[in-house]
This record gives structure tokens, sequence and C-alpha cells, in this order.
């Protein structure tokens, strides 16, 4: 089948036929200066190519050339999913050739199809773990074998150069396996789903892609199948596969965190494409839940080490936070899909926030290094980890420059590469702007074509300015974002101004080139306290500005933060640059038994005021304490 990627669908990592919105693809929003164009440059100069060297260097890509030359199994290298980073770093590299037309990154993506396509069988299956003499048979291993969940991540990286570049090698080979997964796993085939949910939502995606019912009708038997304990015991329970529940009957997303968004975001597709209510329903109403009680300030989910997976409803411990990156990716998936099925800013709010504080706390500022769990308590200064082999993955105190599993770094790329792609949206009436960047958006609407100018310097400054540049005759809607966190914002438009709620700020007329919205957003730094159930943090506040949450770094404090205590009389102060806050630096106390009869003298005679760090931000001057939730002095 030949796949042209049409305009409807042209640079769109989601694509849904229905909807309250229709998102505007990576291809026709530009992001210019600020923020985000500066992770976006950090990704194409050095994330991408940081992770395919390492991925060179420990093997991993290396196993599709031993399949080739009979050296497998005794040469191949890392773990049973490996091959799926592979793909990961294909979707980066296709959404970034799509993004900038990178030559050279175009000339090493074809280099490794090149290296893809010989392993590939005659009946579509492709992995390098299984199948062969020496080797555990396909599908052995449903459990931990991961071969479903390597195609879905190929099927995506397929869909994505489809989506930029049109039909190809690539998108043959992704074809290839979607045919071949639907042949065994079809209606009279395989009754099995794969231990790690992923394959739904890359079916569902390339049936939007291709028009092929074959996808999404594979994609929902998927879906139905899971929840009736077809995957076998183990230590974690059923509920780390989500097998334990049907995904109708679920009223919260729990065990293994990555697995239970991947499921959800595959589950919300197939609602809208199916026209399933019910269904979208149910998993709105799970991550209502789970956002409103198992979720960290960054955003981050996870509580549980063990497992990798949700605590119960308010277990949110900050120094044992497992917060996996992978899960903070799955997280914006998720939301991003709930936002276009039903429009509410809710979604678009807990985009930006994981965006900012976990997505973007994972790497480090060169781009070299990074965390696959986003702890918020550091009680000890982090190791240096090596810097010549594989950590690994929770291990990791400081960011760390590759993983013995190293899904993150994969997943942390191919984000920020289709990162406009969760810029804006229109519907009937108009355009909606939800993140904000400085840059230029162009789009379709109810009577042709528009296009605005973004200038922004959020999120260190609240002003959003938006100047039409291209519009059709006729009256339209221009939307913009106003955060759940920002009440007191002011919209102006045609020389008037009005206080706008939480939601979004809309103005309904017809435009000529050169009008001008400006949105105003309220951005100093704020106390936030905690939900009174979350014992951990009883006695403790935080602190955010905008969309970004702040920490207290040993490295500000000149202690460690174990013996700071916040004096909370006022606001922080904020100069627009800096924020700082009021600090008690106790005595540390030792003693034979850690517990008395009357409470810990508050007396102290060192108040000083420190400079809090953004969270996505710490770690980057070397080892260090540090702590998201500060007591509270009494």
């Amino acid at each position: 089948m030949t796949t042209v990627p049409s305009e409807a669908l042209r640079g769109r990592p989601v694509a849904p036929s229905t909807g309250a919105l229709t998102p505007v693809g990576l291809t026709d929003v530009t992001i210019t200066g600020g923020f985000w164009a500066r992770m976006q440059e950090l990704n194409a100069t050095a994330i991408i190519d940081h992770a395919e060297h390492w991925m060179e260097k420990v093997g991993w890509i290396g196993n599709f050339d031993a399949a080739v030359e009979g050296r497998l199994p005794q040469d191949r290298r890392g773990r049973e999913f490996s091959d799926s980073d592979v793909y990961k770093l294909m979707e980066a590299m296709a959404w970034e050739i799509g993004r900038t037309g990178d030559a050279d990154l175009e000339h090493r993506f074809n280099d490794l199809v090149a290296r893809i396509q010989p392993v590939q069988e005659p009946d579509g299956y492709l992995n390098t773990m299984f199948g062969r003499p020496g080797q555990q048979p396909r599908y052995s291993d449903f459990e931990w074998g991961h071969e479903l969940y390597c195609f879905g991540h190929l099927i995506q990286a397929g869909v994505a150069r489809a989506r930029t570049h049109g039909h190809d090698t690539f998108v043959d080979i992704a074809l290839r396996a979607a045919d071949h997964v639907c042949d065994v796993f079809g209606p009279g085939g395989k009754e099995m789903v794969c231990g790690h949910p992923e394959i739904e939502t890359a079916l569902a995606e390339l049936g939007r892609h291709t028009g092929e019912r074959r996808y999404l009708d594979q994609a929902r038997l998927f879906l139905e199948r899971r929840g009736h304990g077809l995957l076998a015991e183990i230590d974690f329970g059923p509920e780390y596969f989500q097998d334990d529940v049907p995904v109708r009957e679920a009223d919260v997303l729990r065990g293994h965190a990555v697995r239970a968004l991947y499921l959800a975001s595959g589950a919300i597709d197939v609602a809208t494409e199916t026209g399933d209510p019910d269904l979208l329903e149910a998993v709105r109403a799970q991550v209502s839940r789970t956002v409103a009680s198992r979720t960290y300030l960054t955003g981050g989910m996870g509580a549980h080490h063990e497992g990798e997976s949700f605590g119960q409803d308010y277990e949110l411990p900050s120094d044992r936070a497992y917060s996996e990156t992978c899960a903070g990716v799955a997280a914006v998936q998720t939301a991003h899909r709930l936002l276009l099925a039903d429009g509410a800013a809710e979604h678009a709010d807990l985009v930006e926030r994981v965006l900012y504080n976990v997505v973007s706390a994972s790497p480090a500022e060169d781009g070299k290094a990074f965390y696959y769990t986003n702890t918020l308590h550091q009680r000890e200064p982090g190791t240096e980890p090596a810097q010549d082999e594989p950590s690994p993955r929770a291990a990791s105190s400081l960011r760390a420059p590759w993983f013995a599993v190293s899904c993150c770094p994969t997943n942390v790329a191919r984000t920020l590469s289709s990162l406009g792609a969760y810029v804006a949206t229109t519907d009937d009436d108009g355009l909606q702007l939800h993140q904000y960047a400085a840059g230029h958006v162009r789009a379709g609407v109810a009577g042709g074509e528009v296009e605005v100018d973004v200038e922004t310097r959020y999120p260190d400054d609240g002003l959003v300015r938006v100047r039409v540049a291209a519009t059709p005759p006729g009256p339209w809607t221009l939307s913009l974002r106003v955060p759940g966190w920002a009440p007191g914002a002011v919209l102006r438009s045609g020389g008037e101004e009005r206080a706008v709620a939480p939601g979004y700020a809309s103005v309904h007329r017809e435009w000529a080139v050169g009008d001008v919205v400006e949105l105003e957003i309220p951005l100093t730094a704020r106390w936030t306290w905690p939900h009174p159930e979350i014992d951990a943090l009883r006695g403790q506040v935080a602190v955010e500005r905008g969309p970004v949450v702040y920490c207290l770094e040993s490295v500000d404090l000149g202690a460690d933060v174990a013996a700071a205590e916040l004096v909370v009389r006022e606001a922080p102060h904020d100069d627009g640059t800096t924020v700082r806050v009021p600090v008690r630096v106790r005595d540390r106390v030792g003693g034979a038994w850690p517990y008395r009869a009357e409470p810990a003298d508050p007396a102290a005679d060192d108040v000083r005021d420190v400079a809090l760090v953004p969270y996505h931000r710490w770690a980057n001057r070397g080892p260090s304490t540090m702590r998201v939730w500060m007591p509270v002095a009494r």
C-alpha cells in the first residue's frame, strides 16, 4: 500500500478523525525563540546524536547487522526490548527531518533503514531477540518479551516518516510489520496481549493514516482482551500489566505507570476513532482521578520503585518518587489526546506541567546525560556515574550518559522533535493556542488559512502577544489558554481590556492583517500547599512560578537541605529573574535515639534569603542535596 502525507495529516503525531479539536502539525508550527526553541536546538544538536552514538557503542544498532551476518544470538547486545529504542531514535529523526530538512540526518536515517530492512522476514516479522536457532521461539514470552511493544515503536516511527516524507522503504517495513501483527493476532489468531502496551496506539494511528480499518480493529481487539488475566502471574500482580480489570471497568490508573499511560493513550485513540463514548469517558475518569490523587507536583507519575508503579491515592513520597521520564512522556501523550477529544483546558495544563518539570528535567544542559527517575528530594549528594558505560537505570543520583535500559533518552528525543504539534489546534470556529512559545503558526480555519506570529518570553514573562499575519475574510475565533494556576489574567484586544478566568480567553471577530491580541498572565512566585491527605508532605510547602516548579539546592543554601526550614510570612521574593525565600538553617542534632519527649527547639540564629532554582535545572552544577517540598518553620 502506498501512503502519502495528505495535508490533513502532515506533521501530526496524532491525527484523530473526530473530536473537539484538530491538531496543527509541527510542519505548520515554527518555534523561533525562548525556552522551547533552546530545547529543540539541544535535541537537534546534541540529544539525537548522543543517543545514536551510544546505541552504536553498546551494540543495539549492531544487533541488526549481527542478524544479517548470522551472528545471533551470541553477539546480541542489550535487553530484549533494545530494538524499540532504535525505532524511537528513528521516530525522533523523522520528526526532526520534517521540522528542519536536515540533510545529514536524512542520510543517517536511511543508513539505519538499510541495516534494518534485511532483518525483516518474509511474513513481516522483525525482531533481533527471538525466532532464530539458539533463541527463544517467536511469541514465547508475552509477559517480558516485548515483541509487540517493539512493533509498536517501529510502526509509530513509520507513521512519523510517512507524515513528514511520504511513502518509502521504511514506511513499507512498518506496514509489513503491522500486517504481520494483524495476521497473527487478529480474529482466529493468537488471543493474547503484550506485557507492555504500545502496539494499540501505533495500530490506531496507522489506521488513521492509511484508512485501513484492519489496523484500528486490531488495536481495539488488543484493548478488549486486556484485563482478563491472559498474562501469567508475576510477583507484582496482574495490575502491573493492567491485566487485572478490563479497561472499561477500571476507575484509576494503576500498576506500572508507563504501561498504564500507554494503554490509556491507545484506549483514547480507539474510542475516538470508533465512536465509543463509554470507553472515552471511562479513560477520562481514570486519568482525572489519577491526576487528582496519584500525581506529583511536577506532573510526574509513579510513586514506587518496586514495579515502577503508581502508589495508592495520596501516596506521594518525595524522596522515594520514581516519576520515570518515560511516564512523563506518556502523560503528555495521554493528556494531549484527551485535549483533542474534548477540548478541556485542564489537559493542556497537564501537558505544560509535565513538559516543563519532567521531560525538561531529564536531559542535562549539554544534552549528553539524563535522569531516568525524577526524585523530588535528594537526601545525599549525588555520585558521578560512569562516563564510558551504561548506568543502572534507577541508581543514578546524577544524570547518566546512558542506561542499561535507555528508554528515556530516546523518548525525550522524539518528544522534543515533535513539540510543535502540541502548540495549536483548530475547530470549526477558529484557532486555539495551548502551549506558548515565540514563533509562527499556520492553520486552516473556516473560510481559508490563517497565520499568526507569537511574541513571548514565557515562562520567564507572562505576556503573550499574538499578531495576525494572514486571515481569510469573515469572522473566526482566536482562543488562548489561561492556565488553571493563573487567576487574574487579562486579555487585550481592539483597544479593550478584560479580566479572563482560567480556561480559554477568546476573541471572535473579523480580522485584518496586523491585528494584535495580548494575554497577560500573572507570573509571580507563589507558595503551593499539599493536599492534607498526602502524609509525606504534612508541614511542608513548595514554590511555583507560572508552570515551573522550583527547588532548594544545597549549592545555593551553603548547607545540607535537611537543615532548612522556610519562614513563610509573605510571598516569595520574585524580581522577575530570581526567586528567593527566607530560610532558617537549623543546627543538625544527633543522638543515640532519633525520638524525643519534646518538640525540637525552634530557635535558630541563621535565617538567610536563599535563591531557588527551577526544578528542571537541578543538579547541573554538580552533586547536591535538593528538595521541592520544604518544611515550614514553627
